[in-house]
């Protein structure tokens, strides 16, 4: 029995990570997907409202094999907390490879926790949270980059926000 880990701050989680927690779940018994709390970052969700979001999105997709928890402290810590022995990361371009690999040696380092990289699917790799944002805060579509459920939250705290 494998567990893994798959961190990130998720905000908000859009369908290129839940493409990649799908695909992690197919390959180890469990996975944690963890909400990474940066005190030094303002998100636009809560933590609990990515998890709750998460968590709905997952259950919706029929995927079974997941817990959805949150941690401000090293993710290292938390996979010796729930004995994860792998820490999976998404990979969209040669940018996100550069900028996953120095963590990895330090999780490797820190918590004898190994990293491995799944490729994102190709009609996804443009999507990340910041662009998802900054096409919805402009009236954009964002339709097909976050799930249903994300859209509604979305929109309603971009209107919070102003």
């Amino acid at each position: 029995m494998t567990i893994a880990v798959c961190p990130g701050s998720f905000d908000p989680v859009t369908d290129g990570h839940i493409d990649v927690i799908r695909r992690c779940a197919r390959l180890f018994s469990t996975v944690h997907v963890v909400v990474a709390v940066n005190a030094a970052k303002t998100p636009l969700f809560s933590e609990e409202e990515r998890v709750d979001i998460i968590s709905h999105v997952l259950a919706d997709a029929g995927v079974t094999n997941v817990i959805v928890s949150s941690t401000d402290g090293l993710i290292t810590d938390y996979c010796k907390h729930v004995g994860a022995t792998v820490i999976v990361k998404g990979l969209r371009q040669n940018g996100d490879y550069e900028a996953e690999l120095g963590m990895a040696l330090v999780n490797r380092k820190l918590g004898n926790v190994e990293t491995l990289f799944l490729p994102a699917d190709p009609v996804l790799e443009h999507v990340s949270s910041s662009v998802v944002k900054d096409v919805a805060r402009h009236g954009g579509d964002i339709t097909g980059m976050v799930p249903d459920y994300v859209v509604a939250k979305l929109i309603t705290a971009l209107r919070a926000e102003r």
